[in-house]
């Protein structure tokens, strides 16, 4: 179990420091806030561990469906645009300013990284694939075994995001305004990028479910 435990991680590790919507929310509000990404990561998993669950119980069939993964894909590029849009609009402002003029501001970082998580078709895909073989896997050895599983997941996501928005924090005290303007510019485009390759993506299974 342990040996299966340290592959999970590993495996886990891989998708979680993947750049995406999550962390370039982490960087965002990290700019205000080193504990910016603990807040983060408890959003991501408010989403995450009910999914885990349910994959356990057998819903992976219907997270596996084009129709559910086009719907997420719709909402999660409109969700990221209008952040990504509100990030960009906040770059001329002052740095003070800037975390507040972004659509999900600075105090509700945990709201950020439930919606981006919900709305992010990826995560269904990975742990329709990949992460349903691990929580098979853990499976094998109980229920208790895919607990530890989500929890030792999850403190991957919650390391990850806390180094990235302490990151950040840091950069920006070190480097000054200049640097957190520059830093919510690239999260900005980095957001709307991201957002148009989940709409061209959910495009792309609407008109294979009409053709």
């Amino acid at each position: 179990m342990w040996t299966f435990l340290i592959e999970a991680v590993l495996i886990s590790l891989s998708g979680v420091i993947a750049p995406g919507p999550v962390t370039a929310v982490c960087v965002g509000h990290g700019s205000k806030s080193p504990h910016a990404g603990v807040a983060i990561a408890v959003g991501h998993g408010i989403v995450e561990f009910p999914l885990i669950f349910g994959l356990y119980l057998g819903v992976a069939a219907v997270l596996g469906q084009p129709i559910v993964a086009t719907v997420v894909g719709v909402l999660g590029g409109v969700v990221l645009l209008w952040m990504g849009a509100g990030l960009l609009r906040s770059v001329p402002a002052q740095a003070a300013d800037a975390a507040v003029a972004m659509p999900m501001n600075q105090s509700s970082p945990m709201l950020a990284g439930l919606v981006l998580s919900a709305a992010n078709p990826y995560l269904l895909v990975w742990w329709a694939t990949v992460g349903t073989v691990l929580i098979m896997r853990a499976g094998e050895f109980g229920a208790l075994a895919v607990v530890v599983l989500a929890v030792a997941h999850w403190t991957c996501d919650l390391v990850w995001c806390y180094l990235l928005s302490a990151t950040a924090f840091g950069g920006g005290r070190l480097l000054g305004d200049r640097f957190q303007k520059i830093l919510f510019g690239v999260c900005g485009a980095f957001l709307l990028i991201v957002g148009v390759r989940f709409l061209t993506d959910a495009g792309s299974k609407i008109l294979a479910l009409l053709l």
